[in-house]
Order: C-alpha cells, then sequence, then structure tokens
C-alpha cells in the first residue's frame, strides 16, 4: 500500500492542537480531523475555536477547549479532558503563541509580557509534551510531537520575549527527540515563515524579500505539518526542523530598532 493511501490510523490516533482558533493551529486541527483523526482543538478564545471546530468536514472528531496555558493547571485539565474525550493522545501540536507587537522592544517589554511569552510558548510546550509521552511510554505506543517554532530562533527580531522563547522551543524539540526516540515518540519542529495568519499581520511588501513571491498562508503549512506527523511517512524523522517560509530564511531584513532616542 502506497505511504500516502493512509498517513493515520483513525481507532487508534488522538490528537492536541494549541493555538486551533485561528492561523497555522486552526489548519493543522482542521487537516487532521480530514484525515479521521480525533482532535482537541485548544485556545484561549471560545468564539474562534468554536468557529474552527464548526468548519471541521467531521464534527464528530472535533472537541473544542477552552483555557489559559500560561497557567499549569490549565495544562493539566486540558490533557485530562483530551484523554477523556479521546483516550490516549498520540498526536501533539503546540501552535500557541501569545500575540506579539512591535512596541514590545527590548528596552520596552514588560516582566509580565515577558514571562507569558515564556509561559505559553515554552513551559506549556514542555509540560504538556512530556506527560503527553509519559502517557504513550506506559502505552507503549509510538506517537508524534510537533512544535511551531520561528526563523527568530535563530535571527534576531526585535522581540527579544517572543525570539528567545522560541529558540528554547528548538532545543527542546532536539531535547525531547534525543530522549524519547527509544520509545518511538517523534519530536520535530516546523518553522514558519511570514504566515498571513492568527497573531501575525503581515506587510505586504514583505514579498518583496521572499524568493517566491509572496506571503505564506497557514494552509501552506498544513500537508507539512500531517506529513512529519504520520508515522507512514515520516517515521525515520525526528528531531529536525522544516522550514516553509518562501525562501524568506535566505535574507535578513530587520533593522535594529528605534528606540526614540
Amino acid at each position: 500500500m502506497p505511504a500516502f493511501d493512509r498517513l493515520f490510523d483513525p481507532q487508534r490516533d488522538a490528537a492536541i492542537v494549541t493555538g486551533a482558533g485561528n492561523g497555522i493551529g486552526r489548519a493543522i486541527a482542521l487537516a487532521l480531523v480530514a484525515q479521521g483523526v480525533r482532535t482537541v482543538f485548544a485556545d484561549t478564545n471560545a468564539d474562534t475555536v468554536d468557529a474552527a471546530v464548526k468548519a471541521a468536514v467531521d464534527r464528530s472528531l472535533a472537541t473544542a477547549w477552552v483555557g489559559d496555558l500560561a497557567l499549569k493547571p490549565e495544562c493539566d485539565r486540558l490533557l485530562a479532558e483530551a484523554r477523556e474525550r479521546n483516550g490516549l493522545v498520540t498526536r501533539f501540536v503546540h501552535s500557541a503563541s501569545p500575540p506579539r507587537h512591535e512596541r514590545d522592544h527590548l528596552l520596552a517589554v514588560s516582566d509580565e509580557t515577558w514571562e507569558r511569552m515564556r509561559s505559553v510558548n515554552l513551559d506549556a510546550g514542555f509540560r504538556l509534551g512530556r506527560e503527553i509521552s509519559k502517557a504513550l511510554i506506559e502505552a507503549k505506543s509510538p506517537g508524534a510531537l510537533l512544535y511551531l517554532t520561528s526563523l527568530h530562533a535563530e535571527t534576531p527580531r526585535n522581540l527579544p520575549h517572543y525570539s528567545t522563547s522560541k529558540a528554547a522551543m528548538a532545543m527542546l524539540v532536539k531535547e525531547l527527540a534525543k530522549a524519547l526516540g527509544r520509545y518511538s515518540i517523534r519530536v520535530n519542529a516546523l518553522v514558519p515563515g511570514a504566515i498571513a495568519a492568527g497573531g501575525f499581520v503581515a506587510d505586504p511588501a514583505l514579498a518583496r524579500h521572499i524568493p517566491l513571491g509572496r506571503l505564506g498562508k497557514a494552509d501552506d503549512l498544513a500537508p507539512m505539518a500531517l506529513a512529519v506527523l504520520s508515522d507512514s511517512v515520516s517515521g525515520y524523522v525526528t528531531g529536525t526542523s522544516i522550514v516553509i517560509d518562501g525562501g524568506l530564511a535566505l535574507t535578513n531584513w530587520f533593522d535594529p530598532p528605534d528606540f526614540g532616542s
């Protein structure tokens, strides 16, 4: 049977996708449901996550969950409710990230903004990934974790809270992949470029820096996410970061911030 005939096992596979109310997370969650995967759409905004669930091709496979993943008890609640609904979680996608604003540069970003970015991006990604992996190990089941990092894990963005948390996530992917590979749990990252979706409001002029000549869309990432999450397609892929940016990483388009002095 060709590998692409069956990406997932609808009888076994269940997923959690964070940040599923809009943008990249939404596109990936909808794509998983379209492949027959029972999926929890997790987000902070009830209206957007409910709308995402209603857009699913099979709404019986899609569950909305609303909560603040900056809080450890909420991470625990997400896991408990996902397991109660769908059983063992075999696929995890961490796309949630707080909004970012150009005003939060080095000299202006508040402690609260710094801590919240770290808490959602890194701390929640670690807690959820570790607990999902513990359950997979206990069940002797393979699984796949996928983290959405950023080009700015390596390139400064004038938003130090954002870029440093994404850099830490990139290393977390490697740490998890190295530790969990013996249990057939694969861990990878997708690295989006300028994707006009979710919390990123893209300036159309940015397209001039992109070799493929256009801004990205959330749907540009969903097929690769499915491929990386699928054992039949990417069963020998772990600990890697796949850049989906139209070639934007070939340029460095940001000037230093203007501190107004």
